[in-house]
Order: structure tokens, then sequence, then C-alpha cells
């Protein structure tokens, strides 16, 4: 008989807006009990994922479950980085954008489904400053947006839209020296996204053509716009058609160095940071494996 693979399901019991009690009792009637030797734990602060994450390895774990957002994945996935232990998604969070990226079920019940009949991809991850993210870390609006959000009392998409278009008002493009290989240039930019995966979470596609697997790093410079281009910048956004907007360049490379006037903060997959003016950004060639549907497109 084939050893039960050994999992640890991490539970984050303040993502996105949901409640998570059902959670433990969706693992035990959802995952294949013959096959996988599930452990719940919950997390209880700011970084205690990661802890239990890295716990989890030191323990020889096939598979550590992130149940939440996009924050929680980042804190487990950081933990998991270069190692054998696969990551395991249950997207429970406001955005979810990796597991959407991974065509990972929003649907609890369907995403534990990866358990039982997934298969383990190699993926890439990218680091800034040393720092690993998966989806995208970014500078500017958006992370001026992230650090607003993160002081608001809810979550949620709508929470996130209301703290967008308050921030907007006010929001001033800054200057940016930015290397990408043996390229520089010199420019203000309303936002700059450094993208390991093609959206930001709930389908807002910052980097259409991103892929996990190519050991590039997208970089997408959107440069300042009126008002008036905005609504169409939008639209674009989410119909995965930034890429043709004249007020978006998007570069690729393995190698990014960006210097702004001081330090300031940037998002690392949706969760604001503090960091100094000069920030490096690289690729890690299939750094992590990660547990995902059978039918994976190859674009992924």
């Amino acid at each position: 008989m084939e050893e039960r693979k050994h999992i640890v399901a991490i539970i984050n019991p303040v993502s996105g807006t949901g409640n998570k009690d059902k959670i433990p009792r969706l693992i035990d009637t959802v995952v294949d009990h013959e096959k996988n030797d599930v452990h719940v734990v919950m997390s209880e602060r700011p970084g205690h994922a990661r802890e239990l994450a890295a716990q989890a390895v030191s323990d020889h774990a096939d598979v550590v479950v992130a149940v939440g957002g996009d924050g929680t994945v980042n804190e487990v996935g950081s933990a998991l980085c270069k190692s054998k232990t696969a990551l395991a998604i249950v997207p429970v969070g406001s955005g979810n954008g990796l597991a959407r990226h991974l065509r990972i079920s929003m649907n609890a019940s369907r995403a534990l489904q990866v358990l039982n009949n997934g298969v383990v991809g190699e993926f890439d991850y990218c680091t800034v400053n040393g720092k690993p993210f998966f989806c995208v870390c970014g500078m500017g609006f958006d992370a001026a947006v992230s650090d607003k959000f993160s002081h608001e009392g809810t979550r949620g998409f709508i929470t996130y839209i209301k703290t967008a278009l308050t921030e907007y008002i006010n929001y001033k493009p800054q200057a940016y020296k930015i290397d990408i290989d043996d390229k520089s240039m010199t420019d203000k930019a309303f936002v700059i996204a450094c993208c390991n995966a093609a959206q930001y979470g709930n389908n807002a596609y910052i980097a259409p053509r991103a892929t996990m697997q190519d050991g590039l790093i997208d970089v997408t410079v959107m440069h300042p716009f009126s008002p008036v281009a905005s609504p169409l910048l939008g639209a674009r956004l989410f119909l995965r058609q930034l890429n043709i907007d004249n007020h978006v360049s998007i570069f690729r490379g393995k190698h990014v160095a960006i210097e702004r006037r001081h330090d300031d903060v940037i998002h690392i997959d949706g969760d604001p940071v503090m960091m100094p003016a000069r920030v490096v950004i690289e690729n890690v060639r299939k750094g992590i494996r990660i547990l995902v549907p059978q039918s994976l497109p190859d674009d992924v």
C-alpha cells in the first residue's frame, strides 16, 4: 500500500471577508484520508504562518496548504522555497491572485480536490531585496493603496476600490531609474509593477502575458495619465488588454533594479512593506513546487 502523504493545512482565520470555521470540517470531508494524513493548524499573528510552514518543512511534510489570501500564501510559500515540500492553496482571501493565475477554484471544496487529484508543478518565484513574492511586487500608486488598505477596518474588493478612488485624487507620480538586465531608463511613473504572475487578484491583469515558468520578470510601467484616460485603463486592466494601452510599457528581464528618491513603501503580493530607495528584483527559476489542477494550460 502506498504511504500516505503528510500534509499540514495552515488556516489564517482573519484573511478575506468570510468565516473560516467550516474549513476544518470541509478538509475532513473532501480530502481522501487513505492517501493523505492532514494536520490542521491556525495561524495566530502576522508571520506565524511562515513559522508553521518552516516547521512543516523541517518535519519533511509533503504538502503545506495555505488557507487564506495572497498574504497568507506569501508567508507559507516563502518558507517552502527551494524545498521538496509543495504548496497547495485554498483561496479565501480578498484578491487570490496566485490561485486565480494557477486556475485553482475559488470554491474551497473544489480547491481541496487538488490534494486528491492534483499534480505538482515547478514554478518560478521572484525576490525583492531578498524577500520572496509569487504574484506581484509594486511601487507607486498601488503600493500607496496597499498601505492605506492595510489600515482599513474592513477587507474585501469593495473596500479596496473605495480606498483606491480616495488615494487616486491626491496621488502624484514619482520619478524612477529603472535597470532591466543591460538596459537603463529614467521616467516618471504612476505604477511600476514587477510581475511573476499575470494578475494582482480579482482578475485584474497587470501583466497580461506573464507566466510563472519562463524565468523572466514582467515589468509593467504605467505612465502618468489624465483622469479622462482612467476608465479605459481600468477596463483594459480587467479585460487582460493593458499591454495595448499607450499609457503602459511592459518589459521583460531576469534582473531588475529600481531607484527612487527616498525610502518608501512597496507592496509584496499585496502587503505593504517599507523598503530602501533602491530595490533589486530577481527571478528564481523553478524554485517552488505547487499543487495545481490536472488540466492546467501551458501558458501559466
